[in-house]
């Protein structure tokens, strides 16, 4: 029996915004006393998400659960239901994290997490948004419907990576939401004691979303290089069906599975823990896929020098060593569809060599 809601935050943004790197920032700031949850949602069939932060994030007292393949509010919220469900009743948790896929349709999770069943249970808190302030002006993003739905119901904008960009991207952030109705917060990466600070401002409650009647996005770059006929790069249509299925290795070792949907296309593999890449040959891999049309890259491999942990975006590649997986996978998403046979025999031949 639940005695005291659960404070539940959404932590969404699209795709490379940074997301997970929040969440694993946040992590550090559980109370020992307390145990905290993630409900991570990845459009991939594979899901490294959870792999990634379990493998830096060890202790009993965070639990982390994946759905993956497709957005948690598919079929009228079943899939977000299900998952808190299971989630509460394994963990008990103090504290919930939600990460939609950048491809998601978050409103539909807040409406499901603020119905009537829910109320009793859960305490959601500010909503966060993560962005990357060098995307705002591109207009495959700030004509996203998906990309202007999670700046709508956000609380609080969350600007990542500001190391790598100048002030006046940020000041076209700060223009770019002004349009939206209900004020929002703007923290800054680069704050002094951001994390800290935004952990803080995370207790507030979650404020309800007014919308305009004009539709969003109407900032466009004045020197843009897309032609006028550029589309969004993820067309905005839900999946109709999360399918679960059991994971099967083939006489190889592996196991393989594509997705396409919202106008992006994804294929996965997850390879038999008995099985071990050549560290440098991944890297070298790594950085040939880098060079093509590839939005984002992520992957956790069992390798001769320990578990690491790849992710890739905008054409760089970060690294991390992780403490433990209970396989090696990797997940490939692009805005064409990707050749399999050939990234299969790519991957295959960076077995390590006893």
């Amino acid at each position: 029996m639940i005695l005291k809601r659960i404070n539940t935050n959404i932590i969404t943004g699209f795709l490379g915004a940074g997301k997970t790197s929040l969440i694993l920032s946040l992590l550090k700031l559980k109370p020992e006393n307390e145990t905290w949850a993630v409900l991570v949602n990845e459009f991939g069939e594979i899901g490294i998400d959870a792999g990634l932060i379990s493998g830096v994030n060890t202790g009993d007292q965070i639990v982390i659960k994946e759905v993956a393949g497709g957005c948690l509010c598919c079929a009228a919220g079943i899939p977000t239901q299900v998952a808190i469900n299971q989630l509460i009743q394994k963990a008990k948790p103090d504290r919930l994290f939600i990460e939609p896929t950048g491809l998601g349709h978050p409103a539909e999770i807040l409406k499901v997490l603020t119905n009537e069943f829910n109320q009793q249970v859960l305490k959601v808190n500010q909503t966060v948004c993560v962005v990357d302030a060098r995307k705002i002006l591109d207009e495959r993003y700030c004509e996203n419907e998906n990309f202007n739905q999670q700046l709508q119901i956000a609380d609080i904008v969350y600007a990542s990576k500001v190391d790598l960009y100048e002030q006046q991207e940020l000041d076209d952030l700060r223009i770019f939401l002004e349009q939206f109705e209900t004020n929002k917060s703007l923290i800054s990466s680069a704050s002094d004691n951001v994390i800290a600070n935004l952990f803080i401002a995370l207790n507030e409650s979650h404020k309800p979303v007014i919308k305009k009647a004009q539709p969003l996005g109407s900032m466009t770059k004045a020197n843009s290089l897309l032609s006028p006929q550029s589309t969004s790069i993820f067309q905005s249509t839900a999946s109709t069906e999360l399918e679960q299925q059991m994971i099967e290795f083939n006489q190889l070792g592996y196991w393989l599975k594509a997705n396409e949907g919202e106008g992006a296309y994804s294929i996965g593999w997850i390879f038999e823990p008995r099985l071990c890449f050549d560290f440098d040959a991944l890297i070298k891999l790594i950085n040939q896929l880098i060079e093509q049309d590839i939005v984002r890259l992520k992957a956790v491999m069992i390798t001769e020098e320990g578990i690491a942990g790849f992710n890739m975006v905008d054409s760089k590649l970060s690294v991390m060593e992780l403490d433990e997986t209970m396989d090696s996978r990797i997940e490939i998403i692009a805005l064409a569809p990707l050749g399999e046979t050939k990234l299969t025999q790519q991957l295959l031949a960076c077995f390590a060599i006893d």
